[in-house]
């Protein structure tokens, strides 16, 4: 090991993503490794014919290559890397998959799990690998990805999507380790993959198709970065810490090196949010008000003059809190808008996947109460909480506030019933892969570390 400061610090990460033995892990990282491959696998099968995947898979299999792994849903065998790509687009697809990685008890905005899980099951399938093989690649992915966005702070001024970023490092560390990569190996599929990080939020503040594809591109870069390493390639020897690695170029600095390396084969990170809703985890908050409101009795929209939604001062500003307009990709301009998830939530009485179909998006019921509804400042209030007021013509103001929001790793969590149940709905939504298989699939994914190979279940989710 190198004696230089920082050198370290990527050499350890490295060790670790190869030398983690699954034997070493508890119950509980286990548990909540597989609660997020069935959570992401069920969004990728709800998500397989949102628009515009359809025109990629058709573009990735015309382009033909070497028959490797399976795409989810679809059918057919391509190159690996592609294939992971794909799947992990179609996990993205209804922006429902898990978020927010805790790192030392703070809960860091991530998109970590639609390109990690599908890296570790896409590339599993073609290895044969066990599932305890995938289980472990995907931990050692998940961890490298969160402490790397942890020692961050994860600023936002800059403009970087993370799903480009940090899920492509998390990528590459799991398909490393699936590759069965040498340590120096490791941290040259590393630096390859820094390379090539990219992803604007500018895709999501446009509202457009492209949202979903930077989560992918880091599944398909990752598993290249890999390859190429293993076939001798090398990459910088310091791609985080370097004069121009990952953070000179990519953050507002390492704000806190220690969570690098800190309980580095101890504790393994991850997201730890499994979403309720399929939009914008900023938005869960305020479906949570106008749901609360609706159950003490059902709100007749016409009833309602004014909706006056109070959020954190930061989101007024974002991408979330533009005016409800429709564009070119109606999907994006409904699930990333504070104005249509509550209109909706008050419309329709729930958020679904069935509720971001254009059809359901250009509702004119909706419209004209998203076109009521003002947004505010809630004064001095954290992230991911809301007050929302449904001012009645009839002089009434019905009021609810919410400080945590369903989903809520600590005060509000899913259960493995509740993600079971999710799972089971994406799949009912998506009409594609029978109810048979699906139930199959379940049975063998909540035994998961018992299977010889992850194939078993993967050709059960293939229609």
């Amino acid at each position: 090991m190198s004696s230089d400061g920082t050198r370290h610090v990527i050499e350890a990460l490295a060790a670790n993503a190869l030398n983690t033995r699954f034997e070493d892990l508890s119950r509980g990282v286990v548990e909540h490794a597989k609660n997020r491959i069935i959570d992401v696998l069920g969004c990728a099968i709800g998500g397989a014919k949102a628009v515009g995947n359809a025109a990629l898979v058709e573009l990735i299999t015309d382009s033909g290559g070497k028959e490797e792994a399976s795409i989810l849903v679809w059918g057919g065998e391509v190159p690996v890397a592609n294939a992971a790509m794909i799947n992990s687009i179609m996990a993205r697809s209804l922006d429902f998959e898990p978020v927010n990685a805790v790192v030392h008890g703070v809960s860091v905005p991530a998109h970590i799990s639609g390109t990690t899980v599908m890296t570790a099951v896409t590339l599993g399938e073609m290895q044969g690998a066990t599932g305890k093989d995938v289980i472990t690649a995907l931990l050692v992915g998940d961890d490298i990805a969160a402490r790397v966005l942890g020692a961050s702070g994860y600023g936002l001024t800059l403009g970087w999507d993370c799903t480009g970023t940090v899920n492509m490092l998390g990528a590459a560390a799991t398909a490393g380790r699936l590759l069965g990569l040498n340590e120096q190996q490791m941290v040259n599929a590393l630096g390859i993959v820094t390379n090539q990080l990219a992803g604007s939020f500018q895709i999501i503040w446009d509202a457009t198709t492209a949202f979903k594809l930077p989560q992918g591109l880091s599944a398909r870069n990752g598993v290249f970065s890999a390859q190429l390493a293993k076939a001798g390639w090398t990459g910088p020897r310091d791609p985080l810490l370097g004069k121009f690695g990952y953070y000179d170029l990519y953050t507002e600095g390492c704000t806190d090196q220690e969570i690098l390396t800190k309980d580095l084969g101890k504790e393994y990170f991850a997201d730890s949010t499994f979403k309720p809703y399929p939009c914008c985890r900023g938005g869960h908050a305020a479906i949570d008000c106008a749901l609360s409101l609706l159950a003490n009795g059902r709100v007749d929209p016409d009833d309602v003059d004014e909706m006056v939604l109070y959020v954190p001062k930061r989101d007024l500003g974002a991408f979330i809190g533009q005016p409800f307009t429709i564009g070119d990709f109606p999907h994006g301009s409904a699930a990333f808008n504070f104005r249509y998830l509550v209109a909706c939530a008050i419309v329709r009485g729930s958020v679904k996947p069935e509720h971001f179909t254009e059809e359901s998006i250009r509702d004119p019921e909706i419209a004209s109460l998203a076109e009521r509804t003002r947004l505010a400042e809630l004064a001095e209030a954290p992230r991911l909480t809301a007050r929302l007021e449904l001012r009645l013509k009839s002089g009434e103001t019905l009021v609810e506030a919410v400080d945590v929001p369903s989903g809520d790793p600590i005060q509000k969590p899913l259960s493995r019933d509740d993600i079971v149940e999710k799972f089971r709905a994406n799949v009912a939504f998506s009409g594609t892969v029978s109810q048979a298989n699906s139930e199959r699939a379940l049975e063998l994914l909540e035994r998961l570390e018992e299977l010889d190979n992850v194939d078993k279940a993967v050709k059960l989710l293939i229609v």
